[in-house]
C-alpha cells in the first residue's frame, strides 16, 4: 500500500486562461472564490510504502509555479496517480483540493483518467481518505482546524509568518518559494494525524507507530540540508 498525503494550495498562479478566470471572477464577486475560480501555485505531495519497521517516506516534495506552468502541474500530479495508484490521505481535500483539482484539470483540457483509478472522489471510502471529514465523523459542525488538531496531539503544527489565507499574496509577490514550503510542512503534520490514527483504529501497531515516527523523523533530519524549513518538525514524539 503507498499513501500519498496531498495538499494543492489555490488561487494566484498566471497561466493561459488568467485573463478568463479573473473575468469570471469579477462578475462573480469579490467574495471567497468558487472552486473552479481557484488557480493552483503548487502541488505538494508526500509518497509512503509499509515495510517490517513501520511507514518510511519515499519522497517529499512541492513542484509549483516558479518551476512549470498550473497545467503542466496538474498533467504531472495526475500522470503519477495514474501510475501508482496510491491511497490519498488529506486534510479538508475532499471538499477542497480534490474538486479543484478536478476543476483546474477541466480547465486546461488535461485528460487525469488516473483519478478514477481508484474511486478516489467517494466520500466514504479509504481510496481518498480526508481526514478532516473522517475525524468530524462527516459533520461540518465537529470539524477542526490541522494546526490545532497537531498542537492538540503534541506535533508542532503550521510554521509561523504564513497560513492559507496569505498564499494568493505570497504567490502576487512572487514568493512562490515559500509557499511551497508551507505546503510540505502541511503535508508532513498531515501524515503525522494519519499515522496517529492508524493506531487509534488499530491499523498499526504501537511498535509499528513508533518505528513509523522515528523513519519521519531520521527523513526530515536527513533533507534539512535543502529542506530547512522543516526544522521545527523535527521533535520528539508525544509520550504514549
Amino acid at each position: 500500500m503507498k499513501p500519498c498525503a496531498i495538499s494543492p494550495q489555490g488561487r494566484g498562479s498566471l497561466t493561459l486562461s488568467a485573463n478568463r478566470t479573473d473575468a469570471v471572477q469579477l462578475a462573480f464577486g469579490t467574495e471567497f472564490p468558487k472552486l473552479p475560480l481557484h488557480r493552483i501555485a503548487c502541488i505538494g505531495a508526500l509518497l509512503g510504502s509499509q515495510s517490517s519497521s513501520g511507514w518510511q517516506i519515499e519522497a517529499l516534495g512541492a513542484p509549483h509555479i516558479g518551476e512549470r506552468t498550473e497545467k503542466e502541474l496538474i498533467a504531472a500530479f495526475v500522470g503519477k496517480i495514474a501510475d501508482l495508484r496510491p491511497q490519498m490521505v488529506t486534510f479538508n481535500g475532499g471538499t477542497f483540493d480534490l474538486p479543484v483539482l478536478r476543476y483546474r484539470a477541466m480547465v486546461h483540457r488535461v485528460a487525469a483518467a488516473g483519478l478514477y483509478a481508484r474511486p478516489y472522489f467517494n466520500r466514504y471510502t479509504d481510496d481518498a481518505m480526508d481526514l478532516c471529514d473522517v475525524l468530524a465523523a462527516f459533520d461540518p459542525r465537529a470539524k477542526v482546524k490541522l494546526d490545532l488538531l497537531c498542537k492538540t496531539l503534541g506535533f508542532a503544527g503550521k510554521p509561523g509568518g504564513i497560513d492559507g489565507s496569505q498564499v494568493e499574496t505570497y504567490v502576487a509577490e512572487g514568493k512562490i518559494a515559500e509557499v511551497a514550503a508551507y505546503c510540505e510542512t502541511d503535508i508532513v503534520n498531515t501524515y503525522r494525524v494519519w499515522l496517529v490514527y492508524e493506531l487509534f483504529r488499530g491499523r498499526l501497531s504501537p511498535e509499528a507507530f513508533a518505528g513509523s515516527e522515528r523513519n519521519l523523523q531520521e527523513f526530515l533530519s536527513r533533507h534539512l540540508v535543502t529542506k530547512p524549513h522543516l526544522r521545527d518538525l523535527i521533535a520528539e514524539s508525544p509520550a504514549q
